[in-house]
C-alpha cells in the first residue's frame, strides 16, 4: 500500500537525453521557436530611424530595427544576391540604410532593394521582390515580439492568453503599465544549460529554501516550497517584517501608481511560453527573455523596468537588483549543475516531480506534443 500512495504522488519528468540531445533540440527549433511569438526585442533599444539589434530566433538571424516613420520593422538577416549575414553585430545603428558587406546590395529601412552595383544594368532584379524578407512583429509591454511561422498563431492566445492563465484575468497586469516602465538595469546571463531546465527551475519552488536564502527571507511562504505560478491568481505575500522586494528586505522604490491595493506587497510570476518570464512587485518589473542557443546553452537577458522618474532621478537601484541578481545567479548555477548529469545512465528515463512540482508537468506535455504533433497541426 505504501509503494502504491507513493507512486501515485510522483509523476514522471522527461527523459534526460531530451535536454542534450541535438536532434531534439533541432526539433525544438522548428516546431517551438521557429512557430511561436518570440519577445526579441526591447522597443526603447531601438531609439531612431535605423537603429537595430540581431536575435537568434531558433535557427536563424533576424534584424529588428524602425523604418523612416518610426514604425518597428524585422528582416531576416540574409541579403538576396549570395545568402551573406548583412548585420554581424549584435546592435548599431545603420546609417541611411543596410549595405551587404560582400557585393554591396543595398536595402532601406523598409526592405527595399535600392542599389547595387551595376543594378541599373541588370532590368530583371525586381527590387521589391528582391528586397528583404520580412517577419511579424508586434508590440507588447514595451517589447517587440516576433513569429518566423508562415501562418503565425494567435498573439493574444499564446501571449495575452498565457498572462490570463496564470493571474486569472489578463487585464490584472495592466497596473503595472509595463511599456512606459523605463529600463533600470539589465543583466545578460550564459547559461550552460538547457532552456528546459530554466523554465523547470522558474516554475518551481521546492528548491527555494535551499537555494534561496534571500527570497525566502522576503517572500517567506517560499520556503514551504510552493511556488506563486502554483495557484491560479496568487501572489506571494511580503514577509510581516519585510519594507520592499531588496535584497535585505528595506524600503524600495516608488510604487507603481496603478497597481491595486490587493497587489501591493506581493510578487507575481508569469511564464510566457517558449522563453519569458515576468516578475511583478509593486515597484518594478522584471523580465527575462531567453534565447536557446544550443542543447546545453542558453543565453538569459534580464530586464529590471521602474517608474520613468526613478531612474530619471538616478536613484540607487542596488538593493533592488540584487535580490533578483542573486536568485538568478542561484538558479544558473543549479541549472548548470544539473546538465551534465542528463547524459547519465540513470537520468536516461528521467527523474519524478513531487507534489509542489507537478504543474510542471503540463509544460513537458505540452513540449512533447509541440515534438510530436503533424507538422501542419504546429504549423
Amino acid at each position: 500500500m505504501t509503494a502504491e500512495i507513493v507512486s501515485e504522488s510522483l509523476i514522471a519528468t522527461l527523459p534526460g537525453h531530451t535536454y542534450v540531445d541535438d536532434d531534439v533540440f533541432r526539433a525544438e527549433q522548428e516546431r517551438i521557436f521557429e512557430q511561436m511569438w518570440f519577445c526579441a526585442v526591447r522597443s526603447a533599444d531601438l531609439d531612431k530611424a535605423g537603429a537595430y539589434r540581431t536575435v537568434q530566433i531558433g535557427r536563424e538571424s533576424v534584424i529588428v530595427t524602425r523604418n523612416r516613420k518610426g514604425a518597428v520593422r524585422a528582416y531576416y538577416n540574409i541579403c538576396r544576391h549570395r545568402g551573406v549575414k548583412l548585420c554581424m553585430e549584435e546592435s548599431g545603428e545603420a546609417g541611411r540604410s543596410f549595405q551587404c558587406p560582400y557585393h554591396a546590395w543595398t536595402y532601406d529601412f523598409d526592405g527595399k532593394l535600392i542599389a547595387a552595383p551595376n543594378l541599373t544594368k541588370m532590368p530583371d532584379i525586381d527590387r521589391q521582390k528582391y528586397g528583404l524578407v520580412d517577419v511579424p512583429v508586434r508590440e507588447y509591454m514595451g517589447y517587440v515580439w516576433l513569429c518566423l511561422a508562415d501562418e503565425p498563431p494567435s498573439f493574444d492566445d499564446d501571449v495575452v492568453g498565457a498572462i490570463e492563465e496564470r493571474l486569472g484575468d489578463a487585464g490584472a497586469i495592466a497596473g503595472y503599465d509595463i511599456a512606459n516602465l523605463s529600463l533600470g538595469r539589465r543583466i545578460s546571463y550564459d547559461v550552460k544549460a538547457n532552456w528546459k531546465l530554466i523554465i523547470e527551475n522558474f516554475m518551481e519552488c521546492y528548491h527555494c529554501a535551499t537555494i534561496h536564502p534571500e527570497l525566502t527571507e522576503v517572500l517567506p511562504e517560499f520556503a514551504d516550497g510552493l511556488a506563486a505560478q502554483y495557484f491560479v491568481g496568487h501572489g506571494a505575500a511580503f514577509g510581516e517584517d519585510i519594507q520592499g522586494f531588496t535584497v535585505d528586505g528595506s524600503e524600495g522604490l516608488e510604487r507603481i501608481p496603478g497597481i491595486g491595493e490587493d497587489q501591493d506587497r506581493r510578487y507575481y510570476a508569469i511564464t510566457i511560453k517558449p522563453t519569458v518570464f515576468v516578475n511583478l512587485v509593486p515597484d518594478h518589473v522584471i523580465i527575462h527573455r531567453m534565447f536557446p542557443l544550443a542543447a546545453d546553452r542558453t543565453v538569459v537577458e534580464c530586464d529590471w523596468l521602474y517608474m520613468p522618474s526613478v531612474v530619471e532621478a538616478g536613484r540607487d537601484l542596488t538593493a533592488s537588483v540584487e535580490l533578483f541578481h542573486r536568485v538568478n545567479q542561484q538558479d544558473f548555477d543549479a541549472c548548470e549543475r544539473c546538465q551534465p548529469a542528463m547524459s547519465s545512465k540513470i537520468y536516461a528515463k528521467g527523474g519524478v516531480l513531487v507534489p509542489s512540482e507537478h504543474h510542471i508537468s503540463a509544460f513537458h506535455e505540452w513540449v512533447t506534443a509541440r515534438l510530436t504533433e503533424p507538422a501542419s497541426v504546429v504549423n
